[in-house]
């Protein structure tokens, strides 16, 4: 049972699994519960512990491209212009997607060639682990300002239309497998 003792103006707090855990202040009965759970959790399945951040949505596909950096391996990428808001009055959030997911690659790769021709292409999507990043544009109207890309990780591709006709896409036989495997 988790144990709680004061030490000068620290809280030492002892969970189950005998960690010792300093905090200023009152200790959270939860707070010793939840380590117990996560530890108990990480030594069951005896791997390293990650919190995944997803967004799932409809958005349309574009710039799918191969990208050679200077170092490491080239890769597969895209943007995905997700739909928000209210369908009167819809606005658009863009990803800079690398393609992650083993069925989603073949997926984007199919749809390449659509998208290549500029037909419309939407797909229901699950993108991991964005994150913004700055850049300064090197033409246009804006060249030499400074601009903001949010980037992630396209893990998977549920379903794709392209000009309004559904497509019968490959599907993994356990999605939950596949996509904890790309993240």
């Amino acid at each position: 049972k988790p144990v709680a003792a004061r030490l000068g103006g620290f809280v030492i707090a002892s969970t189950q699994s005998g960690s010792s855990i300093p905090v200023r202040g009152m200790v959270s009965p939860f707070l010793c519960e939840k380590e117990t759970i996560m530890s108990n959790q990480a030594e069951a399945t005896n791997q390293s512990s990650f919190f995944n951040l997803h967004v799932e949505g409809v958005g349309y596909l574009n710039r799918v491209r191969r990208v050679k950096p200077k170092k490491g391996q080239e890769f597969l990428a895209c943007t995905v212009s997700a739909m928000r808001g209210s369908t009167d009055d819809i606005a658009y959030t863009k990803f800079d997607c690398k393609v992650s997911g083993a069925e989603a690659q073949k997926i984007v790769k199919m749809l390449e060639a659509d998208v290549a021709a500029e037909k419309t292409v939407i797909i229901g999507f699950k993108i991991a682990d964005i994150y913004p990043e700055m850049f300064t544009f090197e033409k246009g109207d804006r060249k030499g300002e400074l601009g903001v890309s949010i980037k992630g990780r396209l893990l998977r591709v549920k379903f794709a239309k392209v000009n309004g006709e559904s497509l019968d896409l490959p599907q993994p036989a356990y999605p939950s497998d596949v996509e904890s495997a790309a993240a």
